[in-house]
């Protein structure tokens, strides 16, 4: 039985398009949209924010000097969360609807910047009860540790979660925790996965 629903965050709930973000930094840096995630990649400068191994400030610092990006901190933090678009991929109303039947937690990789912002303009996220972020944690999908950290949240045995990403590594990372998860599609497909479990959302 389906006691705890656990949805990731980024293209389950919030779409989002880095691209929008690359275009807005390559007006402000010395290098072309193209050519920022090249330069980033090597760096690990992202997956270390993401992971809670470097402060918001530092970094902005950090990844000023790797694009001499002329911008102030407060812009940054802007162009970095313009990539989200302002429509969920589920309905509000389906959220609801679930959140009145069993407890929701949110498991996702994020960082501070993104969060606060997320938290500030998507009030679909009052229906979380708890909620399970990479750089509070220390630890990013698909490693053991953050899906142990969403199970201890829901309090219950993993095989009692039910887990939607829409990346299939994570997908699997869940599984190989115990817990019931499947890769996202869309709102249709997961209402209709956890109408199977006995969950109806409308």
């Amino acid at each position: 039985m389906t006691k705890v629903i656990i949805f990731d965050l980024g293209r389950v709930i919030v779409p989002f398009d880095f691209q929008r973000g690359y275009n807005r930094l390559e007006k402000l840096c010395d290098f072309p949209a193209a050519e920022i995630p090249a330069r980033l990649r090597p760096t690990g400068l992202v997956q270390r924010f993401e992971s809670g191994g470097v402060e918001p400030r530092d970094f902005f610092s950090q990844l000023c000097g790797h694009l001499n990006l002329r911008a102030s901190y407060e812009e940054f933090c802007d162009i970095w969360s313009s990539i989200f678009l302002p429509e969920t991929l589920i309905p509000e109303p389906m959220m609801a609807a679930l959140a009145q039947q069993r407890p929701l937690v949110l498991l996702s990789n994020t960082n501070a910047i993104h969060f606060e912002m997320i938290r500030e303009n998507y009030p679909i996220l009052r229906h979380f009860r708890d909620f399970v972020l990479s750089y509070e944690v220390g630890a990013m999908k698909p490693s053991p540790l953050i899906y142990q950290k969403a199970i201890e949240a829901a309090g219950c045995r993993p095989e009692e979660c039910f887990f939607t990403d829409d990346i299939e590594e994570y997908v699997l990372g869940a599984r190989q925790q115990g817990i019931d998860a499947v890769q996202f599609q869309s709102a249709a497909q997961i209402r209709e996965e956890l109408r199977r479990r006995g969950i109806e959302t409308a």
